[in-house]
């Protein structure tokens, strides 16, 4: 399913591979069969403003959007798991899954990245695809409404996955949950995040900082995850995977 690698794209890191692509992605969106007119106008719409955009503008809004705090995250299981061990043993079973299905693994990132399961899920069958999106669909729903609380037009993807899943998103409800929420990408947030891991390294009785915490956690999760991609036979399609960020 082509339309799945199209969000796969646009939700990773803006780059010039990806501007220069346009014309597939616009392709690939007006062939899609099974996503509605409107949410096709505004996934279009997407594509556009990142590849019109300037192009260190977009990089910089990116990193304020998903790599600043949790509530944006693109890491599915942290959304679930936080930073509890059920977050490892998912990464294992998902990984797992991937390379039962003729996945390979090849560089660095994490398997629950977003962009990455949607590129997975863009080379199996139609009923499988709507399964996943249906277990996940509550993350989801979450994304997108604070992304379009944060007025970031990447809202617009996760409305799309949604209504690929079959699942009607309860809009006040959602509206309400992420309303009450305390926003976590704020300088004051932000800073209270370091004082804390700051807390735990001292606590540590001299130990590395890659022994527990947030930091510590995602530094593991680094050093021992490899990028999974799809394999030669299944990566012949007209879209390519962007490289990584620096």
């Amino acid at each position: 399913m082509q339309l799945l690698k199209v969000m796969a794209r646009v939700l990773e890191y803006p780059t010039e591979e990806l501007q220069a692509s346009r014309d597939a992605l616009v392709a690939a969106v007006l062939e899609d069969s099974r996503l509605p007119r409107q949410n096709k106008e505004q996934l279009l719409r997407c594509v556009e403003m990142l590849c019109d955009g300037d192009l260190l503008d977009l990089q910089e809004a990116y990193v304020g959007t998903f790599d600043k705090g949790r509530a944006t995250s693109l890491l599915l299981f942290e959304h679930v798991h936080g930073e509890s061990r059920d977050r490892g043993q998912a990464m294992v079973d998902l990984m797992e899954q991937y390379r039962t299905n003729g996945l390979e693994i090849d560089a660095r990132e994490l398997p629950d990245y977003l962009p990455l399961f949607l590129e997975y899920l863009s080379t199996r069958p139609w009923d499988e695809i709507r399964n996943w999106l249906e277990d996940i669909h509550h993350i989801l729903g979450l994304l997108g409404e604070r992304l379009y609380q944060r007025e970031s037009f990447y809202h617009v993807v996760m409305d799309s996955l949604l209504m690929l899943s079959g699942r009607k998103a309860n809009r006040q409800e959602l509206a309400r949950i992420v309303a009450s929420e305390e926003r976590d990408d704020t300088p004051e947030a932000l800073d209270k995040v370091w004082e804390e891991e700051m807390v735990k390294f001292v606590d540590d009785q001299g130990g590395s900082c890659s022994t527990g915490g947030v930091v510590g956690q995602r530094r593991r999760e680094l050093e021992q995850t490899q990028t999974i991609h799809l394999s030669d036979q299944l990566m012949t399609d007209a879209i390519p995977r962007q490289a990584g960020r620096a």
